[in-house]
C-alpha cells in the first residue's frame, strides 16, 4: 500500500468516524441509552441459550440492565415500561434457567 493510499484510507476512516459522531449527537440520549439497554439484554439472552449456560456473564449482563432501567426510570422516555417489563423477562428466565441448572 502505497502512502498515498494510506492516507485516503486514514481520512476515508476519520470521515465516517466524524459522520457517525455527528449522527451520534443528533440522537436523543433516551434513544441511545435504549439501544444500548437492549444490547445488554441481547447479551445476557446469548450467555443464558448457551451450552451449557454462562450464569455469572448473563447476571452481570442483566445487572448492568437493571443499572440503566431502575436508575434511569421514566426518563428513558416512551420505552421505559418496555425496558421494565425486558428487564423482568430475563430476570424471569435466569431464575428458571438456574433452577434446572443446579
Amino acid at each position: 500500500m502505497s502512502v498515498d493510499d494510506t492516507d485516503s484510507t486514514l481520512n476515508d476512516a476519520q470521515q465516517a468516524i466524524a459522520e457517525a459522531r455527528a449522527r451520534l449527537a443528533e440522537a436523543p440520549a433516551e434513544v441511545v441509552i435504549t439501544n444500548h439497554a437492549m444490547g445488554l439484554y441481547e447479551l445476557a439472552a446469548i450467555h443464558l441459550a448457551a451450552t451449557p449456560p454462562r450464569l455469572a456473564p448473563a447476571a452481570l449482563a442483566i445487572d448492568a440492565v437493571a443499572c440503566l432501567v431502575e436508575g434511569l426510570g421514566d426518563r428513558l422516555g416512551p420505552d421505559a415500561v418496555t425496558l421494565r417489563e425486558a428487564l423482568a423477562n430475563i430476570r424471569m428466565a435466569f431464575v428458571q434457567i438456574k433452577g434446572t441448572t443446579s
